[in-house]
């Protein structure tokens, strides 16, 4: 029988790195070309049902008809104002939120004082519909962005609260119990077992808070006064039955909201690349 050559180890290394390399690669484009598919044919779906009318026109426009709304839209300067004023004031009010809620988070998580005393209220603010606070938010702030701006906050803070708290109280005993026994400090403890344990936590929570404060914006918008955003938008088309437009900003919202929820994906890839190994 002829001798098999041995790879050497070195090499058998570069090429598993290799085979690793092309295989993420063709798993990305694969996502990229399922998404492309899938979003076509829900257009394509849409277009043929609105031309059917097996809806009345007047509540289901046609894809093209939306598009050709949104690009007028566009055009004439309606909508840029709108999304600027929404954009603005929901990456603020995120950022305020995200600037409150992991610390609290984290130090409910690792403090049993401060998780005794602040469980109440956070919970009771978690549970509490947003919608309930416009009429005292109204009566204290007035109409206007400061109270659109509050709204944003009080609806994304607190799932990011709750989901870093519960991250830190998830981190594996052993991890800490390892940490103690290799002599690491406190801080060390904090920066290097148990802040990137709770980072998928983190993540996860401002995932869900990106959700909850487009609600509040909305509803801060609608509500609230003012005559801007994407939410005064939308009321606006539906008191003018434009259902174009109407379909249209909803399509804007929810490009916003996958946008943000990828950058957050991506993100949590940059700084958390073991959790993809690992996957």
């Amino acid at each position: 029988m002829p001798a098999t050559t041995a790879i050497p180890r070195s090499q058998q290394s570069a090429i598993e790195r290799i085979e690793i390399s092309l295989g993420t690669r063709i798993m990305r484009y694969k996502t990229v070309y399922i998404t492309i598919v899938n979003l076509a044919c829900f257009f394509v779906l849409w277009q043929l049902i609105a031309k059917a009318e097996i809806v009345n026109p007047l509540f289901l426009p046609s894809a093209t008809e939306t598009f050709d709304a949104l690009w007028t839209g566009f055009s004439d300067g309606v909508i840029w104002p709108e999304l600027k004023h929404s954009l603005i004031n929901f990456l603020v009010g995120m950022a305020i939120s995200i600037a409150i809620g992991v610390p609290v988070g984290l130090l409910m998580g690792v403090s049993r004082v401060v998780d005794t005393v602040l469980s109440p209220y956070v919970w009771a603010m978690t549970a509490l519909p947003r919608v309930a606070l416009i009429p005292l938010l109204l009566l204290i702030l007035g109409f206007g962005n400061t109270m659109q701006l509050v709204i944003i906050v009080l609806s994304a803070v607190f799932p990011i609260i709750i989901n870093c708290m519960a991250g830190v109280k998830t981190v594996e005993p052993s991890l800490l119990r390892a940490g103690r026994t290799f002599g690491a400090s406190q801080p060390q403890m904090y920066l290097k077992i148990i802040l990137p344990f709770t980072l998928p936590f983190v993540i996860s929570g401002i995932n869900q808070g990106i959700a909850r404060g487009l609600v509040g914006m909305l509803i801060g918008e609608l509500l609230g006064g003012g005559g801007e955003g994407l939410g005064y938008l939308l009321d606006r088309s539906a008191d003018q039955f434009n259902s174009g437009l109407l379909y249209g900003t909803l399509l804007l919202l929810a490009v916003m909201s996958v946008g943000l929820v990828q950058f957050m994906r991506w993100l949590e890839r940059r700084v958390a690349p073991w959790r993809e190994v690992a996957r």
